[in-house]
C-alpha cells in the first residue's frame, strides 16, 4: 500500500517510529508537510498538490495534525477524503476531538463519566459557578489551551475567582472543572485503535505539579486498566468518532472519568512504558479496514 504521514515535522518520534513500522510491513510511506499542501478544488476532480506538483493516489493517509494547525490540516484530509482516499481518522471527527466543549458535549449526551463542568464567558455570578462544579479546588482550563497550557489549579474560591476574572478581561472561553483530588495528580492514558484499547499507562505528575503531561516531568508506567476504565476509553473513541484516540482518563471515586480524547496521540511515551510497537498496530489496523472510498463522511462534514 502506499501511505501518506501527514506531519509537519520528520523528525518527530511519532512520525519516524510510523514511517519505520510502515516501511517494515512492506509499504510505501511518505512523509508530507500538511502545511505545504494546497488543494485544487475542481468539480469532480478533487487533487491534493505539494511543492508544485500533484500527490499521487494514496491508499490511505494518517493525519497528524497539531492543535495550531487544526483548521488547515483537516481541511487537506477532508480534501483526501472527498478524493477517496481512507483516513484512520477522518476530518469531522479531528475537528469534533479539538474542540473542547463540543467534546465534553457529545461526551455526557452519551454518558460518558465526567468531571462536574462549567463553561462560561460572561457569567454573571462566578460563585454560582464554582458552587456548581462543587466548589474550590477547581480546575480552569482555557478551550483554546493544548498540553497542558492554559490549565490553572485554583486552590480557593479567591484564586479562583481572580483566575476567571483575568480570562474573562481576555474575553477568553473557559471551563471550569471539579478537581478530582483523589487522583493523586495521576492519569491513564489509554491508546484506542479499532475499538479496542492496545496499550495503556499511568502518568504520574512531577512533585508541586498537578498536571501530569510527559513533557512537563511526568512520569510513565504500565498499568492495568479495570473493565470500567476499558469500557470508558472505547466509549469515549467510538463517542468521538475516531479508530485511532489516546484516551486520557482520572480515577475518580465516582468511577473514571474522562479528561481529553486526543486525535493525534504521541506515540513514544506509550511505547516506552507498555514496550509494545503502537505504530505496527496502526498500520495493521489500516491493512485490515483502508478500502477506496471507505468514509463515512467523504468529505463532507
Amino acid at each position: 500500500m502506499r501511505i501518506a504521514i501527514l506531519s509537519r515535522n520528520e523528525t518527530l518520534y511519532s512520525t519516524r517510529r510510523l514511517k519505520e513500522a510502515g516501511e517494515a510491513l512492506g509499504h510505501q510511506v511518505d512523509i508530507v508537510d500538511t502545511l505545504h499542501c494546497y488543494m485544487d478544488i475542481t468539480s469532480n476532480r478533487p487533487a491534493v498538490r505539494y511543492r508544485g506538483e500533484s500527490l499521487p493516489k494514496y491508499d490511505a493517509v494518517i493525519p497528524r495534525i497539531g492543535a495550531s494547525v487544526t483548521f488547515y490540516g483537516t481541511a487537506v484530509v477532508r480534501q483526501f477524503e472527498m478524493m477517496g482516499t481512507f483516513s484512520i481518522n477522518e476530518s469531522v471527527a479531528i475537528s469534533r476531538s479539538r474542540d473542547k466543549l463540543r467534546s465534553l458535549q457529545l461526551l455526557s449526551r452519551k454518558g460518558v463519566g465526567l468531571p462536574r463542568t462549567g463553561f462560561a464567558r460572561y457569567p454573571d455570578k462566578i460563585d454560582d459557578l464554582l458552587k456548581n462544579v462543587g466548589g474550590a479546588p477547581v480546575v480552569i482550563k482555557l478551550l483554546e489551551g493544548t498540553q497542558g497550557i492554559g490549565v490553572v489549579l485554583a486552590e480557593s474560591r479567591k484564586a479562583a475567582e481572580s483566575i476567571i476574572e483575568a480570562f474573562m478581561g481576555l474575553k477568553a472561553n473557559i471551563l471550569v472543572q471539579e478537581y478530582i483530588k483523589e487522583a493523586g495528580g495521576a492519569d491513564i492514558r489509554c491508546l484506542v485503535i479499532g475499538g479496542k484499547v492496545v496499550a495503556a499507562m499511568k502518568r504520574q505528575a512531577a512533585p508541586g505539579e498537578f498536571r501530569s503531561n510527559l513533557h512537563r516531568g511526568g512520569k510513565a508506567e504500565l498499568i492495568k486498566l479495570s473493565p470500567a476504565e476499558r469500557k470508558t476509553a472505547i466509549q469515549a473513541a467510538k463517542v468521538m468518532g475516531l479508530n485511532m484516540a489516546g484516551v486520557d482518563i482520572l480515577r475518580s471515586n465516582n468511577g473514571p472519568v474522562v479528561m481529553e480524547v486526543n486525535s493525534s496521540p504521541g506515540l513514544e511515551g506509550i511505547e516506552a512504558a507498555t514496550n509494545k510497537d503502537v505504530a505496527k498496530m496502526i498500520f495493521q489496523f489500516i491493512e485490515k479496514e483502508a478500502k477506496p472510498n471507505k468514509t463515512q463522511t467523504k468529505g463532507k462534514g
